[in-house]
């Protein structure tokens, strides 16, 4: 920091120049987030000093953020879930676990809990296991890169403290088969979380219908992104639990604030970002996410038939829009497209594919460059 500060004019130049070094939403592929609604970005900056960390000095973004835990409680089927407004889904999903370890071992005592998710989990579990100290069983995935339900038999004991479903995985945009897993959480009498940070603003706007929320009575807890498919400012996540027992269970005492007890992870917590989904939220509805969601499956429908023009195609049927493809040596093909046209894609593990992800920002002129840039490139490997 220097002795004497810079002028508002230097500030803005070296702001603008650190913004311009920012590639642009126009050529990321990768990306499960986007440009966020204009009237989130608005009611973002109106709340930009609120502070839920301590949300008995700002009364009126508390009733926000209920007022979001409510539409999203009534949207994934339990109007009566309890929950509160996270970073994001690592953040649902840390506390999701910590809360199932803690009430595991108010009823069962062990050296060692363990936790069964699918081999396609988000990599925000194993930090969950790093953090918690608990064992990470992968159950295998199955041909439609679904996790395995006799995997995940296989892999209970005596130490399980429950099991983790996808809905919307990361890498394919895959539903694990949730019901199969509730059944198994029910026979087992353990918890079962659900990671639905992408999927959540997603599944429920398809055409058709898959069960992956509290519909499902084994379903103990769910993530939800606003800040993804949600198109609130980040940082937006929703972690919702069907039973109030499950934030007791993370309780902290607070004597030196307005409210006497937290149940969160961070202190400081962001207002805005509250303030923020719960606009958005309200402005579009069910009707304005059907649209969002219904454009960016048409888009998904328009890049595959544009991909097959030049012999391209997925590794699966696309569940929602998020697309794996089957193509030869997709590290260098990744490569290629960042240094010679500017795309940003990704790439998935096993099996080895081109990742990409349509999410509102993409158009069809954009598909269409990225095709024709695409083809150039798989002309030189």
């Amino acid at each position: 920091m220097k002795e004497t500060g810079l002028s508002e004019e230097e500030i803005r130049n070296i702001l603008n120049d650190s913004k311009e070094q920012d590639l642009k939403y126009e050529h990321v592929l990768s990306s499960m987030c986007s440009y966020p609604h204009r009237i989130a970005v608005q009611a973002h900056m109106q709340f930009i000093e609120s502070n839920m960390g301590d949300f008995g000095l700002f009364q009126g973004t508390y009733n926000l953020e209920k007022e979001v835990l409510s539409m999203l409680s009534h949207l994934l089927h339990h109007p009566d879930a309890s929950g509160y407004t996270t970073t994001g889904g690592t953040e649902s999903n840390i506390q999701a676990i910590r809360s199932m370890r803690n009430l595991f071992l108010q009823r069962s005592s062990c050296d060692k809990p363990n936790l069964i998710v699918p081999d396609s989990a988000h990599f925000s579990f194993d930090k969950v296991s790093d953090i918690l100290d608990v064992e990470l069983r992968k159950a295998s995935l199955d041909e439609d890169l679904r996790v395995s339900v006799d995997s995940v038999k296989s892999l209970i004991d005596e130490n399980t403290i429950g099991l983790v479903g996808i809905a919307g995985s990361t890498e394919f945009g895959q539903v694990d088969p949730i019901d199969k897993l509730s059944e198994i959480a029910l026979k087992n009498n353990l918890f079962l979380h659900i990671d639905a940070a992408f999927g959540g603003f997603v599944l429920p706007f398809l055409e058709e219908a898959y069960e992956f929320d509290f519909e499902l009575q084994g379903v103990t807890s769910i993530a939800i992104d606003p800040h993804k498919m949600g198109l609130s400012t980040i940082p937006s996540g929703v972690l919702l639990f069907r039973s109030s027992d499950f934030l007791e269970s993370l309780k902290a005492d607070t004597p030196y604030l307005t409210v006497s007890t937290q149940y969160t992870l961070t202190g400081t917590r962001s207002g805005a970002a509250v303030a923020a989904t719960y606009a958005v939220m309200n402005f579009l509805g069910k009707e304005g996410y059907r649209k969002i969601v219904a454009q960016c499956m048409e888009l998904t429908h328009y890049l595959l038939k544009k991909l097959a023009d030049i012999d391209v195609h997925s590794l699966i049927e696309p569940v929602m829009n998020v697309v794996a493809l089957e193509v030869p040596k997709p590290d260098i093909i990744r490569s290629k497209l960042a240094k010679e046209f500017n795309w940003q894609v990704s790439i998935t593990q096993n099996p080895h594919g081109l990742r990409l992800v349509i999410m509102p920002h993409v158009t069809f002129e954009m598909i269409d460059s990225f095709v024709q840039d695409l083809k150039q490139v798989l002309q030189t490997i």
